[in-house]
């Protein structure tokens, strides 16, 4: 597998001069990012700005499309002092791509910095990313502070919105292994590369080509190299959005590779030589060569996926679910109702009485409407028959 070159990071966004181009107003996406003063430093002239990916590498410019490049900006700074600092912004959709863009840029020359979600650095050089952002400062001359100043740039900087400015989580699940920790497995410094696309991994070469990951399928890709007792090996996880869909890759992959091993002369779409694969959830893990088999086995072990669900319901007792709740505004209710009817009981006994009272027999209780027909029968005795 071949890495970006240090030449190309020393080329960061090294393009032809941006031409000022105003953002839009009431406009969240085309808000300026990078502030007029920070850590002592001034702007010095406009910012220019530019949504076109060739302005900030010409050469790459594919590449940054694949990662979700929005726009770039560059300004120049300077000091009191006279030093003077160059700083170009490049913003993508989220923070993925800020993420991948850096691991794709960086190199395993460069030291590593604390600044921003992750940051590098090799002589007046740093590199970094801040949420969806992606930041290339070059100093005239660096000094202790400049590390201090660059971290609250990045504090600075605008955050995406929403889920947008967290960074993906496929290489959170490549092992961290350490000479002490794992003698036979060792990370390299610089050597995690996060891909969204296929000119990216045909770029950077990897066990797996493009066309049999099938990036339009939703799939993310972590690559780096581990190194073991026969030499650089590396290790490449295939996110898919689901199980499912993993595995039916998976099944391709395997079938595909088992041609290219039983018909050396047939052409297949894999062709890179042996290497081991598994499937841990919707994650592919396939680990190339130079790896003994046991080597394989202890490094794809390690990876193991955890379903993170997220319940996005309440799971508390609200008052409209608690049943006592439901009781008691019952029992209220049926107050409610006694109380109405006894009220209006009252008002209605109480009206009669008072009309009663000061208009008899006018409106009720009046002679015509309280006759009754009476029949007047009396009961007369039967006579008696007399016997004869």
């Amino acid at each position: 597998m071949v890495f970006v070159s240090l030449l190309f990071c020393a080329q960061v966004f090294a393009a032809e001069p941006l031409r000022p181009t105003p953002a839009p107003p009431n406009s969240a996406a085309s808000a300026p990012v990078l502030p007029t003063e920070f850590a002592g430093w001034q702007v010095k002239g406009e910012v220019a700005r530019s949504d076109d990916p060739a302005a900030a590498d010409a050469v790459n410019a594919p590449v940054l499309k694949e990662y979700g490049f929005v726009r770039l900006e560059k300004a120049a700074y300077t000091r009191d002092d006279g030093r003077n600092l160059t700083i170009r912004a490049a913003v993508f959709e989220d923070a993925s791509g800020a993420y991948g863009a850096f691991t794709y840029y960086y190199s395993p020359e460069m030291e590593q910095e604390t600044i921003g979600g992750q940051a590098a650095f090799l002589n007046n050089r740093v590199l970094f990313y801040q949420g969806n952002v992606l930041v290339d400062a070059v100093f005239d001359r660096m000094s202790v502070m400049s590390a201090s100043q660059l971290r609250q740039l990045a504090g600075l900087l605008p955050l995406a919105e929403g889920g947008k400015s967290k960074p993906p989580s496929l290489p959170a699940y490549l092992p961290k292994g350490t000479s002490a920790q794992n003698p036979d497995r060792n990370l390299e410094k610089n050597t995690t590369k996060y891909i969204l696309g296929p000119v990216a991994l045909d770029r950077i070469g990897s066990p797996l080509p493009a066309a049999m990951v099938d990036f339009k399928s939703g799939a993310e890709v972590v690559l780096c190299k581990y190194a073991v007792n026969g030499g650089d090996a590396t290790l490449m996880l295939v996110e898919y959005p689901t199980p499912q869909i993993a595995a039916e890759r998976l099944r391709q992959i395997d079938a595909s590779h088992q041609v290219t091993e039983q018909q050396p002369g047939v052409a297949s779409i894999i062709d890179v030589g042996p290497f081991f694969d598994a499937r841990t959830g919707p994650i592919i893990v396939i680990a190339g060569a130079p790896l003994s088999k046991s080597e394989a086995r202890s490094l794809m072990s390690s990876i193991s996926y955890e379903a993170d669900v997220t319940w996005n319901e309440n799971t508390y007792v609200t008052k409209k679910d608690n049943l006592a709740n439901f009781l008691f505004n019952a029992i209220v209710l049926c107050g409610i109702v006694v109380g109405l009817a006894l009220v209006a009981g009252v008002a209605f006994g109480g009206l009669r009485v008072l009309v009663k009272r000061f208009f008899p027999d006018s409106v009720f209780d009046r002679r015509e409407a309280m006759e009754i027909i009476s029949l007047h029968l009396e009961d007369t005795p039967r006579p008696v028959p007399r016997e004869r």
